[in-house]
C-alpha cells in the first residue's frame, strides 16, 4: 500500500527532475549523439581482459548506455576524472554503474594512475567537448578544460607525450605513439587550435597553446623517424625521450619499425603539412613520402594469418580456444607484420622472455593470441588516402 510519505519523496523527486529538465537548455535537432568509438579499446580492456589491479571490476552483464544517452555519458566520464584533470585507463565510459561500483569510483578520485595509454584521455577531453556544444551544461566544459590543460601540461620540452603522467618511469616515460597515445592528444589539440565545431567555444589562449603544442610535437615526429643508411622510413612504437632513438617497452615490443603507427603518424602528418610554415612543409611531405615508400616496400604477400581451434586455456590477462598460425597463400591480400626489424625489414616476434623470433610459431600461445602481431592497417592509406592527398597538392 502507498503511504503518503511516500507520495510526498515521489513527489519531490519528480519535481528536482522537471526543474534539471528546463534548466538544460534543448539539445539541437541535428545532433542526439555523439561518436564513442574512441572508448572502444578501453571497453574492450575492461570488459575482456583480466586485471585485479583494477579499483572496479565489471559486473556479469553489466548494461552499457546507449550513444543517445550523451547527459548519461559525460556524466560517467566526469566521474571517473581525477583532480588531476587526467583518468585512469581500461575503464568503460558507457558502462552503467551500479551504487557499488560509484562509491568505489568516487573513493579513488585523487589518484594520479593517468594514462595515455589504449587511447586514453584525448577521447574524453573530444567527447566532453561535443557534449557541451550539444547540451550547454558548463559542467561538461569545466571538465572538458581540465582535461585539455592535463593533456598540454603533460607535454614534454621536446614536443613528446609519454605514455602515463605525471607518473612516468621506465619505458612509461618513453615518447609513445602506441595505442594512439601522441597522435591522438595531437590530433584533438590540432583540432582546437584550427576551431573545430566542438571547440569553437575555447578561449584564444588555450587555442594558441594548442597551436604551439602542435609545432612542437610535429618537431617531435620528424626527429623520431628512423632513418636506416641515411633513407627515412617509418617508426617505433615509443622513442626515447632524450636521444629519440626507437625504443623497446614490454618484453614483447622489441624496439623495431611498426608499421600500424606509421600509419597513423603519416595520417597526422597529412593534417598538418598544408598549414605548417614553408620549410617545415617540405620536410614533413618528405616525412609522408618516403614513409608511405617503406610501408609499400614492407607489405607481405601470400601469407594468411587465421585462428585454429585449440584446448582452451587461462591465462594471466585471457582465454583462449584458438591458436594463431601463419600459413601461405598465394591469393592472400597484403598484411603487414606490427614489428620489423630495422635495417633488415624481416618482421620479428617476441614474447614474455623478451627473446627475438622471426616466425611467430617461436613465441609462446599466451603471446601468440594476446598480442595482433599482423595487420591491414596501412591498407587504406595507401589504396585511398594517400594519393588523395598526393592529387590534392598537384592541383
Amino acid at each position: 500500500m502507498t503511504t503518503s510519505r511516500q507520495l510526498t519523496v515521489s513527489f519531490v523527486v519528480l519535481l528536482l527532475c522537471c526543474r534539471a529538465a528546463l534548466a538544460a537548455p534543448p539539445a539541437p535537432n541535428s545532433a542526439t549523439e555523439i561518436d564513442v568509438s574512441a572508448f572502444g579499446d578501453s571497453i574492450h580492456h575492461w570488459r575482456k581482459l583480466r586485471d585485479e589491479s583494477r579499483f572496479i571490476q565489471p559486473e556479469p552483464d553489466q548494461p552499457s548506455y546507449r550513444r543517445d544517452q550523451v547527459r548519461e555519458i559525460a556524466a560517467n566520464i566526469l566521474l571517473f576524472q581525477r583532480a588531476n584533470g587526467g583518468w585512469p585507463k581500461d575503464y568503460d565510459m558507457l558502462a552503467v554503474l551500479s551504487p557499488a561500483q560509484r562509491e568505489q569510483l568516487a573513493a579513488t578520485r585523487d589518484r594520479e594512475d593517468t594514462s595515455f595509454d589504449n587511447h586514453n584521455v584525448f577521447g574524453q577531453v573530444e567527447y566532453l567537448a561535443r557534449a557541451y556544444v550539444l547540451t550547454g551544461d558548463e559542467a561538461f566544459r569545466d571538465a572538458c578544460l581540465r582535461g585539455f590543460d592535463f593533456m598540454l601540461s603533460a607535454q614534454m620540452p621536446n614536443g613528446g607525450i609519454p605514455q602515463v603522467y605525471p607518473r612516468s618511469s621506465g619505458y612509461h616515460g618513453h615518447i609513445t605513439f602506441n595505442d594512439g597515445a601522441m597522435i591522438g592528444v595531437l590530433r584533438v589539440l590540432n583540432d582546437a587550435a584550427d576551431g573545430q565545431p566542438q571547440f569553437a567555444w575555447l578561449d584564444s589562449a588555450r587555442r594558441e597553446r594548442a597551436k604551439d603544442a602542435v609545432r612542437r610535437g610535429t618537431d617531435c615526429i620528424l626527429k623520431c623517424q628512423i632513418r636506416v643508411d641515411g633513407q627515412r622510413t617509418g617508426w617505433c612504437q615509443q622513442h626515447d625521450r632524450e636521444t629519440f632513438a626507437p625504443a623497446s617497452a614490454r618484453t614483447f615490443e622489441l624496439a623495431s619499425l611498426c608499421p600500424q603507427d606509421t600509419t597513423e603518424i603519416v595520417r597526422f602528418l597529412m593534417t598538418v603539412e598544408g598549414s605548417s610554415e614553408s620549410a617545415k612543409k617540405a620536410e614533413i611531405t618528405e616525412a609522408i613520402n618516403d614513409a608511405v615508400a617503406w610501408l609499400t616496400k614492407v607489405r607481405l604477400t601470400g601469407v594468411r594469418v587465421e585462428r585454429v581451434a585449440a584446448p582452451k586455456e587461462a591465462f594471466q590477462r585471457h582465454t583462449a580456444d584458438f591458436d594463431t598460425v601463419v600459413t601461405s597463400d598465394p591469393k592472400a591480400p597484403p598484411i603487414w607484420g606490427r614489428h620489423y626489424e630495422i635495417g633488415t625489414n624481416r618482421p620479428i616476434f617476441a614474447g614474455r622472455d623478451a627473446v627475438k623470433k622471426y616466425e611467430l610459431a617461436g613465441i609462446e600461445r599466451e603471446r601468440r593470441t594476446g598480442t595482433p602481431w599482423y595487420g591491414g592497417w596501412p591498407k587504406r592509406l595507401l589504396d585511398e588516402e594517400y594519393p588523395a592527398w598526393r592529387k590534392s597538392r598537384d592541383r
